[in-house]
């Protein structure tokens, strides 16, 4: 594959089982068991059980082992098991080593699974803590010194920028919360279930690094979820209806690093996002106007917008009023705003069920879901669709 030509893996991959625990802010377990919990489910929705499985892929992040993870549900023999690097950018990619691994025979069903108590254990939003000296942490030398200690703080230089370029205010964020939170008051699994909020409710949050006020800031949220793939023929006989990995890649742009990347020519946008989307596009032969639903990564609410610009679906600058329009359904199941901080990956679960027709907030007739994972990072996309 490379980010100058299509590549071939489109359609040779579905995802056929998904999985999770309960989103909550104190699980009460360990991460492995969250992980295993993740998994048998995922398998069970499948109508598969651990000894079809042959193969595992998680992120670099997670405290569970593959092997360990294997052990632990029943599953025996491995052939393939890998892990992604650089946090939520790693949540399509993980199916995207799925795909790799089914389509050239190395793996014949393969689980990929995130389990974290980000909430009750480690919290990535309290910033960088007791770091050992890597190379990519030079990085964050030049910035924590400063102040800039958390995500948040990382992300708010970009968004600080963006505003200013397009002539925005703060305000302009609050479309994503709020459609996000719509969705999420309809979703029993959402932490925020029954709760939507207005624009005047994410006006009124407190700030958290200027110009993020609170509600532009996603969860820390404990569970697991599980995503199981195999080929495409096999995925037909299966119980559930597949989800058809349609097209998968994952991008860094240049001048890359890990939410820190504040040196490139502008910050108003995502490069590696963009490196993304062009794959995807030229891959899939499919364009913004093919797309029916977008779960976007949203661990903040700007970079909602500057992906939705990064894929075409507006001009620089206009996502706010593309979202406020709600000219793509976004985040159906509430996001990481409102669903559950799990990395992404119950962003993937979602598009699944919006490809079956099983979600709590429907669209009629969704065919296609774009799917994005952690951006300011090293990323990656999916293309779901429909077995036609």
């Amino acid at each position: 594959m490379s980010v100058r030509r299509a590549d071939s893996l489109g359609g040779r991959a579905a995802v056929v089982g998904i999985g999770a625990t309960e989103f909550s802010k104190d699980s009460g377990r360990s991460e492995l068991r969250l992980a295993v919990e993740a998994v048998r489910a995922a398998l069970d929705d499948a109508g598969l059980t651990p000894a079809d499985v042959d193969g595992l892929v998680t992120f670099t992040m997670d405290t569970s082992p593959e092997i360990t993870v294997a052990q632990a549900a029943g599953i025996g023999e491995l052939s393939f098991f890998s892990r992604i690097h650089y946090g939520g950018g790693a949540a399509c990619a993980t199916v995207q080593q799925a795909a790799l691994a089914v389509a050239s025979g190395v793996a014949d069903v393969v689980v990929c699974y995130r389990a974290f108590n980000e909430r009750s254990g480690r919290r990535f939003g309290s910033g960088v803590q007791q770091r050992e000296p890597t190379a990519e942490g030079t990085a964050l030398g030049w910035n924590l010194p400063f102040g800039l200690l958390t995500p948040a703080s990382w992300v708010a230089m970009a968004a600080q920028r963006y505003l200013h370029t397009y002539g925005l205010t703060p305000d302009a964020f609050g479309h994503v919360a709020v459609t996000d939170r719509r969705h999420a008051a309809r979703n029993p699994a959402a932490y925020f279930y029954g709760k939507p909020i207005t624009l005047a409710d994410h006006a009124a949050s407190r700030w958290i690094v200027e110009p993020l006020r609170l509600l532009d800031c996603c969860q820390e949220t404990d569970g697991g979820q599980a995503i199981v793939v195999t080929g495409v023929e096999r995925a037909r006989v299966l119980p559930r209806p597949p989800a058809v990995i349609v097209a998968a890649a994952q991008g860094a742009g240049r001048a890359q690093e890990q939410m820190t990347s504040f040196y490139r020519d502008g910050l108003t946008g995502l490069p590696e996002t963009g490196v993304v989307a062009r794959q995807l596009w030229r891959s899939s032969g499919l364009s913004p106007c093919d797309i029916d639903v977008g779960i976007l990564y949203d661990h903040f609410t700007p970079f909602v917008l500057m992906q939705l610009e990064e894929f075409g679906f507006c001009a620089p600058g206009e996502a706010a009023d593309f979202v406020a329009a709600d000219a793509l359904p976004l985040n159906t199941h509430g996001g990481q705003l409102g669903e559950a901080y799990l990395h992404g990956m119950n962003g993937i679960a979602e598009a699944v069920r919006q490809i079956r027709g099983s979600s709590v907030n429907q669209l009629p007739g969704a065919a296609r879901a774009l799917v994005t994972a952690g951006a300011g990072v090293p990323t990656s996309g999916l293309i779901l669709g429909t077995d036609d």
